[in-house]
């Protein structure tokens, strides 16, 4: 899960398969992490106590085990985690993603200049007590832009933001290279860490590895990768968005049947999960559950090695999406909770308009294309991630691709040895995965960017960064972020779109529905994410 822009090198390998922890978010990496333990608090549920000072449990269908760091990770469990954990200027509402005052003390009034001051609310401290300076804000953007340093987050900032000044002790300046009001709510994704005990050797390394210090309503008590995470209520916030819980306890349960047999029943350890499956939405509700989905970016996306014929062909991999029958795909794998993708943004985005290439099921066509391309006997495997949904998905896939006489194989693996192979730069030929970029917000800019650009992970993985088309649209992309004009950005955008849909390198099959389960007796304020985790901080207590 990893975003490239222009004037931002991509990442390592080597630290994406330590900053990305769950596919569900994007694709994204799993590293097996050695353990960061605040301490032996146990696993075990204690949610049933009941009354004010219960113990929240949760369970999260995506691993702990991913980095984080808050300017590398990608990973559901560890971004959902960190945003109860620290906090940034601004933080943004988890579903209309409007900013709101968080560390800082306002949003600018004027957000169409090229420089935004704030204000540090007074008595912020972290949770080891020291207070919020205007140091710690500088040393995390100096991180962020710093040209030497590969981060996820430069390429959520440095194609706009120049540098960010200390005025004094509680007031900073951003200086912007150029007038981007859309990186006003950006700035969530720069959450603010001591300087204190981030800037030590080796500290970074923690990070990664499950060291949480923030300035948030909540504080880390104890992590063990691959189990559990929990917290507590930090006594000493005094932000906008306070605790309502005295402890939470986050379960990783990757595996959907344990999973769901941890909040169903009489004997039910948890009161929310998200990554509910559909075939179990029933079961749930009639159990007393709530159970809601969120539609939003959320897809089942095909990625081609275009290094490899025949899929340097654009009419091959505009076959290979025809012959889809996605309506069928939605009904048997889905359960009715998606829609056919008719561009590479879903429907209920601001920016989405359909694309002038909308793939509706046409094998006929799909075989005219492979033919005016001379492709017979064609044989592929598809390499898959085994996150329990997209297994679902492939067998629709496969038949649809027999059907017009291309042989199919699926191979779903674990998604770290997916990732690897292509880490390696081992040899594939299409992989099929999962993707949401609206963890990260919903501007179609940073959408886009985090999967398109010239020293973009995901198109180095695609080998297709050096194709003459390629470069033509980076170009575009370059001119749409930089455009002041509101409308004619929009245009921009959806224009690139166009041919990001024509070309169809890595775009998605169908947008799916994110669901979440909760205890309505026990909780309230619960909102359904479209996308993975889920957030708490106006949740409480019935």
């Amino acid at each position: 899960m990893r975003d490239v822009i222009r004037d931002a090198p991509a990442p390592s390998r080597r630290s994406l398969l330590k900053y990305s922890g769950a596919l569900g978010a994007a694709a994204a990496v799993s590293s097996s992490l050695a353990a960061c333990s605040a301490g032996p608090e146990s696993t075990g549920d204690t949610g049933d106590a009941g009354g004010a000072n219960s113990t929240l449990t949760a369970v999260i269908g995506y691993g702990n085990d991913g980095s984080w760091d808050p300017t590398q990770t990608a990973s559901a469990f560890c971004m959902a985690a960190n945003n109860h954990i620290y906090e940034g200027l601004l933080d943004t509402d988890p579903l209309s993603r409007e900013p709101y005052a968080a560390l800082a003390t306002a949003v600018p009034g004027d957000v169409d200049g090229t420089s935004w001051r704030f204000e540090l609310r007074p008595g912020a401290t972290f949770h080891d007590g020291r207070p919020v300076t205007a140091d710690d804000v500088v040393f995390v953007y100096d991180r962020i832009l710093d040209p030497g340093t590969q981060t996820l987050a430069k390429g959520f900032f440095a194609s706009w933001l120049k540098e960010v000044r200390k005025i004094d002790a509680r007031n900073v300046e951003l200086v912007l290279k150029f007038p981007f009001p859309d990186g006003i709510a950006r700035l969530t994704l720069a959450k603010i860490m001591p300087k204190h005990v981030f800037s030590r050797p080796g500290a970074w390394e923690d990070a990664i590895k499950g060291k949480a210090i923030g300035s948030g309503p909540y504080r880390q008590t104890a992590h063990h990768p691959k189990s559990n995470t929990t917290f507590e209520a930090y006594g000493d916030y005094n932000g906008p968005r306070p605790a309502a819980f005295k402890k939470m306890n986050w379960l990783t349960i990757v595996d959907a049947a344990p999973r769901v047999a941890k909040i169903s029943g009489a004997s039910a350890g948890a009161q929310i999960a998200d990554n509910i499956p559909y075939a179990n939405i029933g079961q749930l509700e009639k159990g007393g559950l709530s159970v809601q989905g969120g539609s939003g970016m959320n897809n089942l996306f095909l990625m081609f090695n275009t290094g490899r014929k025949p899929f340097d062909d654009v009419r091959v991999r505009q076959a290979l999406h025809y012959a889809i029958d996605r309506d069928k795909m939605i009904e048997v794998a889905l359960k009715g909770h998606g829609k056919p993708a008719s561009s590479f943004l879903n429907e209920g985005n601001p920016s989405y308009r359909p694309a002038k290439s909308v793939y509706a099921y046409d094998p006929d066509r799909a075989k005219a294309l492979l033919a005016e391309a001379g492709v017979k006997g064609l044989r592929i495997e598809i390499l898959a991630v085994n996150v329990s949904w997209i297994v679902d998905c492939l067998p629709t896939v496969k038949a649809s691709w027999d059907a017009i006489g291309v042989e199919t194989t699926l191979s779903p693996q674990e998604t770290t040895a997916v990732f690897t192979k292509m880490d390696q730069k081992q040899d594939y030929q299409v992989v099929a995965a999962a993707s949401n970029p609206n963890q990260f917000g919903l501007d179609a800019d940073l959408i886009m960017r985090y999967n398109y650009g010239p020293r973009n992970l995901w198109m180095q993985y695609a080998r297709w960064a050096d194709d003459p088309v390629a470069k033509a649209l980076f170009t575009d992309m370059d001119r749409a972020t930089r455009e002041p004009d509101a409308d004619r950005k929009r245009a921009m955008v959806q224009d690139y779109i166009d041919v990001v849909a024509e070309q169809a390198v890595l775009y998605p099959v169908v947008h799916n529905e994110l669901m979440t389960a909760w205890n309505p007796k026990r909780l309230s304020g619960i909102r359904a994410q479209p996308y993975p985790g889920i957030n708490l901080l106006q949740a409480k207590w019935v």
